[in-house]
């Protein structure tokens, strides 16, 4: 089981909370961090595409580095961690898309993946004059299935000539091309986000909701098999969750009412209005999850509260849920938070033993 870090690259990462730590995202700290990933022996890291915060108090996300640019810096880095840029498909042509990964894998051959972004917050892009309206969001599967055909069409050929309702490809031309296979990811949470990670994707996210809930994403992964049983493909789990650890439970759980009883209303707000655009997403999506109330100080981010064995012997509840491939970490404090789990979590977990062993 691969163990990867979602990187911090939007401002405060992922807390809204006054309470937590306040921050601007910089490459010199995203340097640190994938030296720490490294140095921990886990296997990847990944960068969100975000062009619009939330606002409110904490100003979250108001600032944010562009992923493809700092995954490429963060590539010549580092000769071991696979890096994941995220794509926001409708600000991207898929051939600008593919010759940027093209590029990046010559900078780190076989150690760059794209995570495809259809898009939620219609304020991303109206900005940019960029929104279609708002039945894209009736058609944006439909959108990113053309947009991979054509990805793939370049990788593997170096030529597309793909012809659909969104994109019409002319002799479109790749050169040179990647060294090998490249990884997509995939996050979508309904029937619909499912059946296109199945047919398209390597990996599509699989996301929980509550705390200390560590296999609550067990029916997700059974859909994702279910759906890659159908297109003949294998599609595995990439499993988001965030860690929030001290010496003691009593500790951890303390830090987290702490961050709980301190959430940014106004930036929560701003979410809401603009997740709630969609008026036909299925309860099971990404924008319906994360405004549920429970966790809001952090997206309803599945989350894992508690001493460093207790975060462990979740962490390997998960690792054993089918479909599972890799455990995606967010941290309520960057700058501990890695060096924490490599030395005093991870080597309490059973299902990296052997990677540990090797390592």
């Amino acid at each position: 089981m691969d163990i990867g870090v979602f990187l911090p690259n939007g401002r405060n990462g992922y807390m809204i909370s006054t309470a937590a730590k306040q921050f601007d995202p910089t490459y010199r700290q995203h340097l640190e961090i994938i030296n720490k990933i490294d140095r921990h022996s886990m296997e990847f890291g990944l960068a969100m595409v975000k062009f619009r915060g939330f606002g409110g108090q904490t100003g979250y996300w108001d600032s944010a580095l562009e992923a493809f640019t700092l995954c490429a810096g963060l590539a010549a880095a580092t000769e071991n961690v696979k890096l994941f840029a995220s794509a926001a498909i409708l600000s991207l042509p898929p051939a600008i898309t593919a010759r940027m990964i093209s590029t990046m894998d010559s900078i780190a051959p076989g150690r760059v993946g794209v995570n495809i972004v259809t898009g939620w917050q219609p304020a991303e892009y109206t900005q940019q004059g960029l929104w279609p309206g708002d039945e894209y969001f009736g058609y944006r599967y439909d959108y990113a299935s053309e947009y991979c055909t054509v990805l793939r069409d370049l990788w593997e050929s170096g030529v597309s000539n793909f012809r659909g309702d969104h994109f019409t490809m002319e002799d479109c031309r790749l050169s040179p091309r990647p060294s090998g296979k490249i990884d997509i990811v995939a996050a979508g949470q309904s029937p619909r986000g499912m059946k296109f990670a199945a047919e398209h994707a390597d990996y599509g996210f699989a996301f929980c909701t509550g705390i200390n809930t560590p296999t609550a994403f067990a029916g997700t992964n059974e859909r994702m098999l279910a759906a890659a049983a159908e297109s003949g493909r294998d599609v595995g789990a990439y499993v988001l969750v965030m860690i929030i650890a001290e010496e003691t439970d009593a500790l951890a759980e303390a830090k987290w009412r702490k961050y709980s009883d301190a959430v940014d209303v106004d930036a929560l707000s701003w979410m809401a209005e603009q997740s709630g655009r969609d008026a036909k997403a299925d309860t099971t999506g990404t924008a319906k999850r994360i405004n549920l109330p429970e966790g809001a100080a952090n997206q309803n981010m599945g989350t894992l509260v508690g001493s460093y064995e207790s975060v462990a012997r979740m962490l390997d509840e998960m690792a054993e849920v089918p479909g599972t491939r890799g455990i995606m970490l967010a941290f309520d404090d960057y700058d501990t938070g890695i060096d924490v789990f490599g030395e005093k979590i991870q080597p309490l977990m059973r299902s990296r033993d052997a990677k540990l062993s090797a390592a």
